[in-house]
């Protein structure tokens, strides 16, 4: 399914893809790309490197609707682990280590998130602003909440490891098809995810 999705070579640059990462058919790469082993790519998803290089280190996954971006020169890395919730923009910054990225959130230029950190959904976080390691960061513009505990950094890992899984699943799992009148079997019971960051969800203790 890799092979399907909208990949274009830019001035010579040309995206790489793992082997064993996933990129829906319906994301777009473009340029100056790497994507690592075992990520995952939303639909809808941009990563476009025709000025700087947009990477994704191995396991991290950017889900549906999000943009990478950068001037030039610069680069835009989510490290291993790392997690972008859906409709997240990045733009010429570091997303650390095992570390998430609530939905809708925004970062500028310079940003760097610490490892195992988070970013609160529907956050702004300003150009150059740093986010301590295992602490979370909410708000327009994003201010340092708290530290994190070891339950949530646990949970933020069993999320990722569900998109680690979920990747290697739609690589043979995922097909075009025709919607059906009925459903063939029950439906499988839904799950959290773990881009569900809100201030309410991780509020001050």
């Amino acid at each position: 399914m890799t092979a399907m999705a909208k990949i274009y070579s830019f001035e010579g640059n040309v995206p790489v893809v793992h082997p064993t990462a996933f990129v829906h058919p319906d994301a777009v790469l473009i340029g100056s790309v790497d994507v690592g082993p075992r990520c995952y790519v939303g639909p809808l998803a941009s990563l476009r490197g025709d000025f700087g290089h947009v990477e994704l280190r191995a396991g991290s996954n950017v889900q549906d609707g999000c943009v990478l971006h950068c001037f030039p020169g610069a680069d835009t890395v989510v490290e291993e682990d790392g997690h972008v919730g859906h409709g997240s923009v990045l733009h010429g910054c570091r997303v650390g280590r095992d570390s998430l990225v609530g939905m809708k959130a925004v970062l500028m230029d310079g940003v760097v998130v610490g490892a195992q950190a988070f970013v609160g959904a529907s956050s702004f976080v300003k150009a150059g602003f740093h986010v301590p390691e295992r602490h979370l960061v909410a708000g327009s513009p994003a201010k340092v909440i708290r530290e994190l505990t070891a339950d949530e950094t646990a949970w933020k890992s069993n999320g990722t490891a569900q998109y680690q899984q979920l990747a290697q699943r739609c690589l043979t799992g995922l097909h075009p098809a025709r919607a059906a009148r009925t459903p063939a079997a029950p439906r499988p019971a839904g799950q959290a995810e773990p881009e569900h960051v809100t201030l309410h969800a991780f509020r001050a203790r």
